[in-house]
């Protein structure tokens, strides 16, 4: 008895135990998460298959402008750093592939698949780094607060889209489009990514919640009914009735001159008869 309690007072006999369990430990864990391991293992195999997918879907539809590795050429930048948001929003609404090099570009149809577009995207975020395509509850328009994100529309983008996001005219010719077609994903990832004219409202300018009160503000004021009746960026009845004064005034005068004009010629005709 003696020379077993002597045995335990040895440091190795300590660390042997202290091994032992660890060894033990390692083995039902092992055991318990073996089935999980080999689920994460499938699933980075398939994000991988995605982006080479992903990989030959650009390089068929889209290196003719971006070059083969999104590189960039004369025809088009180069994507690397862009994102996954970037890639999302413009071939999302129709923006690309571009119509017209150079030109600017607007929403038209899309040519893409969801999930086509999606594995593009994630082609081009494996190149590096750039925004990603925002989670769902990330731009849920009901986690947000409509009044918060009228003073923060007002403040920040009212200037270009209108105080109800109908659009309108900028300099040189350009325009900033009308919000009404665009989904909560698509105006979350233009407010990261400042597509166009548009510029970068990246989270240390405006936070992840914010661009949630905006999104609000934006579905709530184009679910309402129009005030003036008519579709004149929802400017209201005072302004489509001013509108409406005018072009009848205008439409007057236009009569009054041909009229004039018509009195005129007769008179000009009786003298040459009588003549």
């Amino acid at each position: 008895m003696s020379w077993i309690n002597a045995r335990r007072r040895r440091p190795a006999a300590g660390y042997a135990a202290l091994l032992l369990g660890l060894v033990v430990v390692a083995l039902v864990y092992g055991s318990l998460t073996s089935r999980g391991g080999a689920t994460e293992a499938s699933a980075a195999v398939g994000t991988q298959q995605d982006i080479e997918f992903g990989k030959d879907l650009f390089q068929a539809n889209c290196s003719s402008c971006h070059g083969l590795e999104a590189q960039g050429t004369s025809q088009g930048p180069s994507l690397i750093g862009a994102g996954a948001a970037a890639v999302y929003f413009q071939m999302s609404t129709g923006r690309m592939p571009a119509k017209e090099v150079g030109a600017e570009n607007e929403r038209g149809p899309v040519t893409f698949t969801r999930r086509q577009i999606e594995d593009i995207a994630g082609y081009i975020d494996s190149l590096g780094g750039g925004p990603a395509i925002p989670a769902p509850e990330e731009v849920d328009p009901r986690k947000g607060d409509p009044g918060v994100g009228y003073e923060l529309f007002s403040a920040n983008c009212s200037q270009c889209h209108g105080f109800a996001g109908a659009g309108g005219a900028l300099t040189y010719g350009k325009s900033a489009p009308s919000l009404n077609a665009s989904t909560p994903t698509q105006i979350y990832e233009a407010m990261l990514t400042g597509p166009e004219a548009m510029p970068v409202f990246g989270d240390g300018t405006i936070t992840p919640d914010e661009k949630r009160d905006i999104i609000a503000y934006i579905t709530a004021t184009r679910a309402e009914t129009n005030p003036g009746g008519l579709s004149l960026g929802r400017t209201g009845t005072v302004t489509e009735g001013l509108l409406g004064w005018l072009g009848g005034l205008g439409f007057l005068v236009l009569v009054a001159l041909w009229l004039t004009a018509k009195r005129k010629d007769h008179v000009k005709a009786e003298s040459e008869h009588h003549s």
